[in-house]
């Protein structure tokens, strides 16, 4: 339990109302939210009411899902930043999937960038991994093999994509991937909305 002081301060943010601003804007249910980043929909039913204020470490798992930085639930609109570099050591990696045996790791490459018009990420495929949980979201989406071999079944057809490959997808088809061959597999994911 937060003190008064710290939840008069807290609410002028509006984070709750912000965060569910962000899901409705993406067409997520509360359900879908919650798949996506490991919380429950109570939890964040309540976030969005301002009945709960979220960790940072909550927040962000959030953020993650909107392609937002963390300063867009603190900051307007205006002074927003629009060159942001990130530091490869100040990435987050995060399983697809948490709790399970992950598919894929994956690092954005522009979290603290809000607005953004793409989204960005690093992604590592470990050896021997089962397909990921077929997803979909609006949008298209360009994946670019660095490294390994890489499977992506696009409803139901999978292609393998060497490294240098590159494939363009509409993201709105139900998609997955898995990592091939004897070694890690990496690429660059970018997601257009």
């Amino acid at each position: 339990m937060i003190s008064e002081t710290l939840a008069t301060g807290l609410d002028r943010y509006r984070i709750g109302a912000k965060v569910k601003a962000l899901r409705l804007q993406k067409k997520l249910g509360l359900v879908e939210l919650g798949s996506h980043t490991g919380l429950s929909p109570a939890m964040l039913s309540k976030i969005e009411r301002g009945k709960l204020f979220p960790t940072l470490p909550t927040l962000l798992r959030i953020a993650l899902v909107f392609g937002v930085g963390l300063e867009h639930f603190f900051i307007d609109g205006a002074s927003r930043p629009a060159v942001t570099v990130v530091r490869k050591a100040e990435r987050l990696r995060l399983p697809d999937r948490p709790g399970e045996e992950p598919a894929y790791f994956f690092e954005s490459l522009d979290f603290p960038v809000t607005d953004r018009k793409m989204q960005a990420f690093y992604a590592e495929f470990p050896v021997r991994a089962t397909f990921s949980t077929p997803h979909r979201h609006d949008g298209a989406e360009l994946i670019f093999v660095l490294k390994g071999q890489l499977a992506v079944d696009v409803e139901g057809e999978a292609t393998t994509l060497d490294a240098g490959d590159a494939m363009y997808l509409d993201s709105a088809v139900p998609h997955r991937y898995r990592g091939q061959g004897r070694s890690i597999c990496t690429a660059l994911v970018v997601v257009a909305p």
